[in-house]
């Protein structure tokens, strides 16, 4: 099987390029030793096997971050047959540096210069025949989230492998000065000038890779920062000479990427924009999940009273019928009846995401971020917890220093993941109809205010220090590709139906068997071993208006999985069959009586922000104690996030009981503000001083 490997510029279009290449044949896993991602995948063109591997995307192969160190070690030990460079062909200048050190590797290469339809579109001209010449590799004009020009690059590929001096390119001459090091280097060290990696072992050596040095027996280091830098300066000459022949732009060319960052970066305007298209996605999710949650719910009420009477007829015994609907059905059905509101979250984001918008929006929130110690870098895994907590921590894997990653992995689960998301769905539609859109946003906002209010607090106490230098490749605004969206929203989707399949399955048989028996046998629900241990943990929840033993057993359940409550409280209240009922009668609002009685409007509210705060899930705690490698950072992740939701949920249910809604959300929303401000402007304060004394 021959082996092809993609390098990058992070947002050129790699991981893009990589689906269409390899389809569902993907694994996904860790390079070794290290925490960062690695994907292969596999196609087969020609009758030949071709096994792809996706380089962490960089923008040089100088060995100062992990994923240079991969990307330039990989090639160099596995030597695979082609490396494809994947160029965004509208950033050519950022772009080409890597290609010129790829071309020094003289490993056969194939150019795939990507984004063609923006330089279309942007009526640039580009001679790509002549820049090809000038690099001496065959490049190939694709449009990756269009799937024009695959089969062309497949055979551009193909030809390279069979003939590799096609793919082998002129490296960049430097300056005489330069070129006589490199030559004193491959002399002193015995570097054959007929071994192609001879000359680009003795440029690593300039430019102090360690490894490199290591394997030569390099000892002193600092001897070449001269040379260093001016070759960093002629790489960039270089391809500023050569776009200026292969490139013309229109006069006055303004694209419209830049149009469209002097509104949506706006300093001041760009965060309440951000604001306003989040609102509008809550709006989205509960407008047109809605129309499809009916019927879905119908379905399962359908379906639960369909087989409560075909196992009647057939003489099945009660218990067992009493598990199939009340528990089976209705646990796992109280879940799926919102996986068209999930569905349209998850499109909408998946939107924002791919046209190139969220990046800005971490670019806005450095700023912010860096007042508590942390670059707007950070704030792409707090995104990313918008969607699940899981894979966002995951993400801290992208922060450089250890005290950034943790930092953020303990402020991650206070953003509001999908899983929350039917929780808000219930309990908006029960309590608060008509504004449940309005609800959604204050508790998605609510959960980004108190993880900034926290990082605030980390900074001066377990994680004190400033954030790394914050530098990120903004990708150009395009319209979202159905394909690229729907394979998102599909992931998700299906994760979510997995989850429901699974844990939210064993959890309802499980919450089922403590609903319906104890020490005796099978009994009445009051005396079930769940009412019993939920009678104990019921006074810590009491403060908050909701010390019944029903939601407290919900709470402490919902730890499995987040979508978990809905799935106990649909099980606890017997929403199964009275769903099934009032669907067919077309009565819906019969069903929802138990949850009404058991929850004051105080307590419905405050219910919502214990929700939203309270301890991550099982799964997240687990990969905090796999990233962090400790026990100790799981624990304390468990630990201050139910306490601090406690305190929310309190303060919470407090002022709902004396004011509105309305103003208890505002109190809450502005007083972590204020206290967000006070912390950075009294840390400004102390800097300043100390700053005066010095």
């Amino acid at each position: 099987m021959k082996e092809l490997v993609l390098a990058g510029n992070p947002n050129a279009g790699k991981t893009t390029l990589f689906n269409e290449l390899t389809g569902a044949r993907q694994s996904v896993g860790n390079w070794p030793g290290v925490t960062v991602e690695k994907k292969q995948g596999k196609f087969t063109y020609q009758d030949e096997n071709w096994v792809v591997t996706d380089l962490p995307g960089t923008y040089s192969l100088s060995p100062y971050s992990m994923e240079e160190k991969i990307a330039g070690a990989y090639i160099v030990e596995q030597r695979p047959e082609v490396v494809v460079n994947i160029i965004d062909a509208s950033n050519l200048e950022r772009n080409l540096y890597l290609t010129l050190q790829l071309l020094e590797l003289q490993q056969p290469t194939v150019i795939a210069m990507n984004m063609m339809d923006i330089v279309d579109r942007w009526k640039i001209e580009l001679d790509i025949k002549k820049l090809a010449t000038k690099l001496g590799v065959p490049i190939v004009p694709i449009s990756a989230s269009r799937s024009e020009g695959l089969e062309e690059l497949r055979s551009a590929i193909a030809e390279v492998s069979k003939k590799p001096s096609l793919g082998m390119g002129n490296p960049v001459t430097f300056s005489e000065d330069i070129e006589a090091t490199i030559a004193k280097l491959m002399k002193e060290y015995q570097l054959d000038e007929k071994e192609s990696r001879s000359r680009w072992q003795a440029i690593r050596v300039i430019e102090e890779d360690l490894d490199v040095c290591a394997s030569l027996g390099v000892e002193k280091l600092h001897l070449y920062d001269h040379e260093r830098t001016e070759m960093t300066h002629l790489r960039y000459r270089y391809i500023h000479d050569l776009i200026d022949r292969v490139m013309k732009r229109p006069e006055r060319f303004e694209s419209m990427t830049e149009k469209a960052d002097k509104i949506l970066m706006h300093p001041w305007f760009g965060l309440p924009i951000f604001g306003f298209f989040m609102y509008m996605v809550f709006t989205m999710t509960f407008t047109f999940g809605g129309w499809l949650a009916g019927p879905v719910e119908s379905l399962f009420g359908w379906v639960s009273v369909s087989v409560d009477a075909i196992l009647t007829q057939l003489g099945v015994a009660e218990w067992m019928i009493s598990l199939l609907t009340d528990g089976v059905i209705s646990g796992v059905g109280g879940v799926l009846v919102f996986l068209p509101n999930i569905a349209f979250l998850f499109l909408a984001l998946s939107v924002l995401e791919d046209s190139g918008y969220m990046a800005r929006v971490a670019f806005l929130m450095d700023r912010f971020m860096r007042k508590i110690g942390l670059s707007g870098k950070a704030f792409i895994p707090l995104l990313m917890g918008f969607g699940c907590s899981v894979p966002a921590v995951m993400a801290t894997r992208s922060l450089e220093s250890d005290r950034d990653r943790k930092a953020a992995m303990m402020m991650i689960p206070f953003m509001s993941c999908g899983a929350r998301m039917p929780i808000y769905l219930l309990f908006a539609s029960v309590f608060f109809p008509g504004k449940e859109a309005l609800v959604t946003f204050f508790l998605y906002f609510l959960g980004v205010l108190v993880a900034v209010l926290m990082g605030t607090i980390f900074k001066d106490t377990l994680f004190k220090g400033s954030g790394d230098p914050f530098i990120m490749e903004m990708p150009t605004y395009h319209i979202p590709t159905m394909k690229t969206v729907g394979r998102s929203v599909w992931e998700k989707v299906e994760d979510y139906i997995v989850r429901a399949g699974t844990v939210l399955l064993a959890a309802s048989v499980v919450l089922w068997g403590l609903l319906n028996f104890n020490m005796q046998g099978m009994t009445e629900m009051v005396n079930s071993f769940g009412a019993q241990l939920g009678h104990m943990i019921a006074p810590i929840f009491a403060p908050m208006g909701f010390g019944n033993w029903e939601s407290s057993l919900s709470l402490v359940t919902g730890i499995m999985a987040k979508e978990a409550i809905v799935s106990n409280i649909a099980i606890i209240f017997g929403m199964g069959e009275a769903a099934g009922e009032a669907a067919l009668n077309g009565n819906m609002s019969g069903m929802l009586t138990g949850i009404q009685q058991a929850f004051p409007l105080a307590a419905a509210f405050s219910f919502l922000i214990f929700s939203l705060l309270y301890t991550p899930c099982l799964a997240t705690l687990t990969v905090i104690k796999r990233e962090t490698n400790s026990w100790k950072w799981m624990f304390f992740s468990a630990g201050y996030t139910f306490a601090v939701a406690w305190v929310y949920a309190v303060i919470g249910y407090g002022l709902a009981m004396k004011f509105s809604v309305l103003v208890s959300a505002a109190v809450l929303a502005f007083g972590t503000m204020g206290m967000i401000a006070f912390r950075t402007r009294d840390k400004r304060r102390k800097e300043e001083v100390e700053w005066e004394q010095l």
